[in-house]
């Protein structure tokens, strides 16, 4: 589904990631730690294609989104992203806010855009708000409805940036539920997180990044219960605040 071969990204002299290479299946779940600043949020959106890499390949799907032929229109089409800020247009009610890409982009009649939209805001629990105003919404519900909007483009891959990091814990919970339910249904995520918990309890393989390199990875009962490298055990020492 996701390849990345020896990928590395620069900005002017500093090296953002180093000599990727990872490979991501269909319906897999892999959340990706590590501390601020190594490299995360830059590794999903090179991924999307928002980013280009500075070396290496990166093959969703099979096509290469570094080729001049490439359509990265069509790749952001197919994989959706979802940041810690909510972007939501401020303008637009909740329901136009989801149906503007389907129809702007998949050439979605409105009607057959709404209807989805709905469909979406059912799944989420927010159909009550579907003539809501952003600044009308909690932090946790403005997240949940740009998770809608990404999934409305109908992605074959999600990818999360922290999306919790800004919401306290009760939100935090309302977003998360979300993403286990869409993860129950085979869709294919990374999620850069800080929640330990989801990160067991959701992903498939956890992936550990220190200074833009991947240290270790592996399934969540290994990767947690006795991590191989030093600088995995400091990192989980730091943020589970226990012994290992």
């Amino acid at each position: 589904m996701i390849k990345l071969k020896k990928v590395s990204k620069y900005y002017k002299n500093t090296r953002v990631l180093k000599n990727i290479d990872l490979e991501i299946k269909k319906g897999e779940i892999v959340a990706i730690i590590g501390p601020s600043g190594c490299g995360k949020s830059t590794f999903l959106k090179c991924i999307n294609g928002l980013l280009p890499v500075s070396k290496g390949e990166i093959f969703v799907d099979g096509v290469n989104i570094a080729s001049k032929d490439t359509n990265l229109n069509n790749i952001r089409a197919d994989v959706g992203i979802v940041f810690q800020q909510f972007n939501l247009f401020p303008h637009m009610t909740v329901k136009e806010n989801i149906i503007l890409a389907p129809i702007k982009v998949k050439k979605m009649t409105k009607n057959e855009a709404e209807i989805l939209a709905l469909k979406l805001l059912e799944k989420i629990g927010l159909l009550d708000k579907m003539d809501r105003y952003p600044e009308e919404l909690s932090g946790g519900q403005a997240q949940r409805v740009a998770i809608a909007r990404s999934l409305a483009m109908q992605p074959k891959i999600m990818l999360f940036d922290e999306p919790t990091s800004a919401l306290d814990p009760k939100m935090t919970n309302e977003v998360l539920d979300v993403m286990k339910a869409l993860a129950e249904e085979g869709m294919t995520m990374i999620v850069v997180t800080h929640e330990m918990s989801f990160a067991k309890e959701a992903a498939n393989r956890i992936i550990f990044i220190s200074h833009g390199e991947i240290v270790e990875e592996g399934h969540p009962d290994v990767f947690f219960k006795n991590p191989k490298s030093n600088m995995t055990r400091e990192f989980l020492r730091s943020v589970l605040k226990m012994e290992l």
